[in-house]
């Protein structure tokens, strides 16, 4: 398929497909999968980053093997809304992807994701250790979630 808004999202899905949530760093990508009803999203793994080619391929087997029908990217842009450096890497990211693959992609607006999951982590006094295994997946999870909470409210 192609990149698309939200709005174009939902008919594009399979009945019960699931969403996969990325929450894209320099050096790791958080994934996080949807239920199949498209309401609550769970934190799945933690990809150690490595070329795009090989993230790709490790990406498409969660793909296959969670009936995922659709892609929500975190799009971290700058606080005023801007494109940085970081927001450009997860646009190509999410377009070279699209050239590989026939699913939806949606881009959702990720700030202050991991700073809202390291304050949740940091409140369930997890430890240092255990802050950096999940933060990347959580924040994931954070970001598919709020593209979820939206979707219900633009289908209602």
């Amino acid at each position: 398929m192609a990149i698309v808004d939200l709005a174009a999202l939902k008919p594009a899905l399979a009945p019960r497909a699931r969403l996969l949530g990325f929450d894209l760093g320099e050096k790791t990508i958080g994934l996080a999968l949807s239920d199949t009803m498209l309401t609550v999203a769970t934190p799945l793994e933690t990809l150690k980053r490595g070329k795009f080619s090989v993230d790709a391929v490790a990406i498409e087997s969660f793909i296959n093997k969670h009936g995922v029908g659709g892609l929500v990217i975190g799009l971290p842009l700058n606080m005023d809304g801007t494109d940085g450096p970081s927001a450009q890497s997860a646009r190509a990211f999410g377009r070279n992807f699209a050239a590989r693959s026939v699913l939806p992609i949606v881009f959702w607006d990720e700030r202050l994701s991991t700073a809202a999951v390291t304050r949740t982590l940091l409140e369930a006094d997890s430890s240092r250790k255990r802050r950096s295994e999940v933060v990347d997946k959580m924040a994931a999870a954070y970001i598919l979630q709020g593209a979820l909470d939206r979707l219900r409210m633009i289908a209602s």
